[in-house]
């Protein structure tokens, strides 16, 4: 078994398009519409689907807001050079919401910002990925 994709419910479509892919630099890997109940999707990635999980954004026609409740955490995405990635994302006009820096207790640097829905993403420095945290 692997991992495929997670998915989270949007209110503006191209606008979180434009976030992942602009910002993130993720791609536009597919896109679908279903009239008959009236839904959009969008799977975005770093690579192809057949090879790396994915985002599966989710746009309900009509629906331009969601309670994002407080069971939902974070998705993570590897950083090559973490100040440089948030130094973009502020320049872009996106929101940092904690800046690049060693984790609370260890050695692993992160950041965490947020996307156009109010969604959190940690950050990770490239060489501190797959470490756990440095704990």
């Amino acid at each position: 078994m692997r991992l495929l994709h997670t998915m989270l419910r949007v209110g503006d479509l191209q606008k979180s398009i434009d976030f992942y892919t602009t910002i993130l630099e993720m791609k536009l890997l597919r896109q679908s519409e279903n009239n008959e109940y009236k839904y959009t999707l969008a799977f975005l990635g770093y690579g192809d689907e057949t090879d790396n999980t994915v985002l599966e954004l989710t746009y309900n026609w009509g629906t331009t807001e969601y309670d994002l409740g407080n069971a939902y955490g974070h998705i993570a995405i590897e950083s090559d050079d973490i100040y440089a990635t948030c130094e973009k994302i502020k320049a872009m006009g996106g929101q940092v919401t904690r800046e690049p820096g060693p984790v609370k207790g260890g050695t692993t640097v992160i950041a965490f910002v947020k996307d156009p829905d109010g969604y959190m993403i940690e950050l990770i420095n490239k060489k501190d990925a797959g470490k756990g945290l440095g704990l």
